[in-house]
């Protein structure tokens, strides 16, 4: 039953430098909870919290004229860049403690805000997760979708559990909330937490647009640095990999041994310049990226260990 009373509904909208995009994402925003309001889906005192990531533009005096002069504009506002993840984060704690359900999207208008509502029934419906997920990618390049799916297939065989085509849309209840507040993590990758909450979840399914206005915030780098930060964080097996990697090429030393002791004993060998050079790069290649995948789970432990809080709020702004 406590399913079915009016829901205060949540939307947290994590923004970086979305001057250009802002006040029509809170137009759109606040139509479509107009309509829910007006048909009793959702409670009027639901709202929007925007939080703004440290952005050197306009974006937070943008919130805070939104927040004064329109409805349902709540704003929340990081002393500094914590990145995407810890920014989202951010403000689904603020907001953990002030509505039912929280729904968390991008401020680039590419998500289709119209499933919201299929999004609520399935909440109804007695899940606790709803994941927004992409039909297709026909708006990315050729590259971004070929890198997005050899992604999802590594993440898949690293042992992580995600959902294709996932990003951060998502319903999620205060309960899943609650709990998902609880992981300590300092790098965050919460494509890969939200799954371990464990909750009875589904998915709704949309068709990405375009970016409304503005400049993508996630570039090779950024992606490249997700992805890693998303491997690392919670799977061991690239350290497996790593032991397993040494042991064949121990095995292929002792082949190259033996063969070197018969061509010897058999006064066939030959100076081979190129095999030697070959050999010392191969290995030494092996070696590098070997210590580097250890140095990054060393980086890992050497971040989490330190403890130190993942976002500091400089303000917080709310409706009365």
């Amino acid at each position: 039953m406590e399913k079915e009373k009016s829901l205060i509904l949540a939307i947290v909208v994590p923004c970086y430098k979305e001057e250009a995009v802002l006040p029509e994402t809170h137009k759109r925003l606040s139509l479509l909870l107009d309509k829910l309001i007006h048909e009793q889906q959702i409670s009027p005192k639901s709202y929007i919290l925007y939080v703004n990531d440290g952005s050197t533009d306009q974006t937070w005096p943008i919130i805070k004229d939104l927040h004064e002069h329109t409805s349902y504009a709540c704003g929340l506002n990081l002393a500094g860049n914590v990145g995407h993840q810890n920014a989202l984060l951010a403000g689904l704690n603020a907001v953990k403690e002030r509505c039912d359900v929280a729904i968390s999207i991008d401020a680039d208008l590419q998500d289709d805000i119209h499933v919201i509502p299929e999004m609520i029934d399935a909440y109804k419906a007695g899940n606790d997760i709803v994941y927004g997920v992409r039909k297709e990618r026909n708006t990315d390049t050729f590259f971004k979708r070929s890198t997005a799916l050899a992604f999802y297939r590594l993440m898949k065989a690293m042992g992580v559990k995600s959902v294709y085509n996932h990003a951060d849309y998502r319903l999620m209840s205060q309960r899943a909330l609650q709990y998902l507040c609880r992981f300590r993590e300092r790098n965050l990758y919460l494509r890969g937490l939200v799954p371990l909450v464990g909750y009875q979840t589904t998915s709704v399914y949309y068709n990405r647009d375009k970016r409304f206005a503005g400049e993508s915030k996630y570039p090779f780098k950024k992606m490249l640095n997700f992805a890693i930060d998303g491997i690392t964080s919670f799977s061991v097996k690239p350290v497996r990999m790593i032991f397993w990697l040494g042991c064949i090429f121990i095995l292929i030393a002792l082949c190259v041994t033996a063969w070197t002791l018969h061509s010897y004993f058999l006064h066939s060998t030959v100076p081979g310049w190129s095999s030697l050079m070959i050999s010392i790069w191969l290995v030494g290649g092996v070696v590098l990226i070997s210590l580097g995948i250890v140095g990054e789970y060393i980086g890992k432990i050497y971040i989490e260990v330190k403890d130190r809080p993942r976002y500091n709020e400089e303000e917080l702004l709310l409706r009365s």
